[in-house]
């Protein structure tokens, strides 16, 4: 019997110390994953640093915040505005016939202005301060122009500006069109108070020296 309890004893230490070995070696292999677990993480977090190398922060005090200005808002019912205005105020039906000086150059005044105005702006005691060339441009795209170079030189305070149109040399008939559509649209605008024929040496019979009103200057 005390064999048979000794072979009993001996048995139940085996499966003990067994039973410890095993939970022992679990407890190694929970061990070795959470460390290469952690491991793992580190790698991940250093990972920058891995490849680029070590880096200094910047202070706080050195960071500077663009703050981006909204672009100006453009007025742009105004301009549609403006460019209706000018479409309309440069007729190509107005009768500008009755409205020019009858003489060889077929100058304009507008009322009140004398003919010493005139007379000035032919003989150059003006000088002429901007020029427009309109050579090569259709009639609508010559309009345009001239409407906005008017406007922009009074604006900016011109008083006098040349405007060439050309001897209509190349055009069909060799008729000047354009000459005539311009004195047509200068006359129409408010700007201008008096042009006459350029004089030779500043384009002849292919422009004008226009005089405009006196503007406040403006900055654009």
């Amino acid at each position: 019997m005390n064999q048979a309890f000794r072979h009993h004893g001996l048995h139940t230490l085996g499966s003990i110390s067994k039973e410890l070995k095993q939970q022992r070696e679990r407890q190694e292999a929970q061990e070795k994953i959470c460390q290469e677990t952690a491991a793992k993480a580190e790698r991940e977090r250093n990972l920058f640093t891995h490849f680029v190398g070590s880096v200094t922060p910047l202070p706080h005090a050195d960071r500077f915040e663009f703050q981006q200005q909204p672009p100006t808002p453009r007025p742009l019912q105004h301009e549609l505005d403006e460019q209706r205005v000018l479409h309309e105020a440069m007729s190509d039906e107005f009768d500008v016939s009755t409205l020019l000086d009858v003489d060889d150059q077929l100058s304009f005044r507008r009322t009140g202005i004398g003919l010493d105005v005139t007379r000035k702006l032919r003989s150059g005691q003006w000088s002429i301060q901007r020029q427009l060339d309109l050579h090569g441009l259709r009639s609508d795209e010559a309009r345009e122009a001239l409407g906005q170079f008017i406007r922009l030189a009074h604006r900016t305070g011109l008083r006098c500006v040349r405007v060439v149109h050309g001897k209509g040399l190349g055009s069909p008939g060799k008729t000047p069109v354009l000459k005539a559509k311009v004195q047509r649209w200068l006359v129409q605008k408010k700007e201008v108070l008096a042009f006459v024929q350029a004089r030779p040496a500043e384009g002849g019979a292919g422009a004008l020296v226009v005089l405009l009103q006196p503007g406040k200057r403006k900055l654009y």
